[in-house]
């Protein structure tokens, strides 16, 4: 039996490290009541609100439904309290249920066998309401599991994304170190750039914050392009995602006309860009230039550069890096109508640039650490 048509959920959105806050704005942005932890934040929501966050937030990673809390010291309390919650309210006897885990500092420190116990919990469970004595097929739809265990306190939750929200969509080439498309999103959405304002990326490499710079002008959801993991699940009715698409289609601005300049020393890194713009409908909306940092110049008097230029290994010279810095320094400076915010793991980055940033930001671009540099414009605009 299927849960009611407008069940009530504990959703999760999760989220890299530092930009909590940024998914927590988009999702109060769409009417949410929001928590905030460490890299999730939590909201309640329906089958509806699932399609919704899926397909609009931009800074997430995926969105969960957290389907069980409780406290558990043995693998007797883990495996009962993980069988009395109502499995077959969600999973079908066909159910592919993968379940991963994790633990820290808890009794039950063992991930794989806090896997297997709630695996063989949530089998005996639909196994009895299904009244099948054989192993379960699990041939139908993906339903993927996480049991979390942190000071004994446990967290069963279920993935409704499948890969993860950064994937777009659109990607057909990614060239070399792409930034991840939610985090382009969040650099972007972290500065003061509106769509009627002029946007520049200098070191555009594969696309990623033009395009998503682009989208975000036109009001294009992010998740426009994509499916998602739980479309094929039995008991999540598919009109809601055709009326959320629909509405969601409703909402972008196809006419608008932005002002989206992006280059690269590259000329293969520029040609990549251009087919990953086409790919997501917005090749139009940016002009795309070969050309070195040494070469930049504008005739624009305002605006917002963007930018996340080589550091760590991506250049093997170490010098190469810091003569990228200075060049930025002489030709950013003059811009004082511009706010110009660089990602770099460089610490030495200011010195190099030339001037201490207005403000500085510490990020995750994977699993580096990086600062994101803020000079804020000296003009109005």
């Amino acid at each position: 039996m299927p849960i009611d048509a407008k069940p009530s959920f504990k959703l999760l959105a999760t989220a890299a490290s530092g930009i909590e806050t940024l998914v927590k704005r988009e999702l109060q942005d769409l009417g949410y009541n929001t928590i905030v932890d460490n890299g999730k934040v939590f909201f309640n929501g329906s089958w509806d609100d699932i399609a919704t966050t899926n397909l609009w937030l931009r800074t997430a990673d995926r969105i969960k439904i957290v389907y069980g809390e409780f406290k558990a010291l043995t693998f007797s309390e883990l495996f009962d309290q993980t069988y009395a919650l109502p499995w077959d309210k969600l999973l079908p006897v066909d159910a592919n249920f993968p379940v991963s885990g994790k633990s820290l500092k808890s009794k039950l420190f063992s991930v794989p066998d806090c896997q297997a116990i709630v695996k063989k919990a949530i089998a005996k469970k639909l196994q009895d309401v299904y009244h099948r004595h054989n192993q379960l097929p699990e041939t139908g739809a993906l339903y993927s599991i996480e049991v979390a265990i942190r000071k004994n306190q446990v967290q069963i939750s279920i993935d409704t994304t499948g890969s993860s929200l950064f994937k777009r969509g659109y990607r057909v080439d990614k060239g070399t170190a792409p930034l991840k498309e939610n985090m382009a999103a969040a650099l972007i959405l972290l500065t003061n750039w509106h769509s009627d304002k002029p946007f520049i990326d200098p070191f555009c490499g594969s696309g990623t914050i033009p395009i998503e710079a682009a989208l975000i002008g036109q009001n294009t959801p992010p998740g426009f392009n994509r499916s998602f993991i739980s479309e094929k699940w039995l008991y999540f009715p598919t009109e809601i995602w055709d009326r959320v698409r629909a509405t969601a289609e409703e909402k972008i601005d196809y006419d608008i006309q932005l002002n989206i300049y992006a280059s690269d020393i590259d000329g293969h890194m520029i040609e990549i860009a251009k087919r990953n713009a086409e790919e997501a409908g917005v090749l139009h909306q940016i002009t795309f230039k070969q050309q070195a940092i040494k070469d930049f110049k504008t005739s624009l008097e305002t605006g917002t550069i963007v930018t996340n230029p080589p550091y760590g290994d991506r250049l093997n010279n170490k010098d190469d890096i810091v003569g990228i810095y200075q060049t930025m320094g002489s030709v950013f400076t003059p811009l004082t109508g511009f706010s110009k915010y660089i990602l770099t793991s460089d610490e030495q980055f200011e010195l190099h640039f030339g001037s201490k940033a207005t403000r500085k930001r510490k990020l995750y671009n994977g699993a580096i650490k990086v600062d994101y540099y803020q000079y804020w414009s000296k003009k109005k605009g």
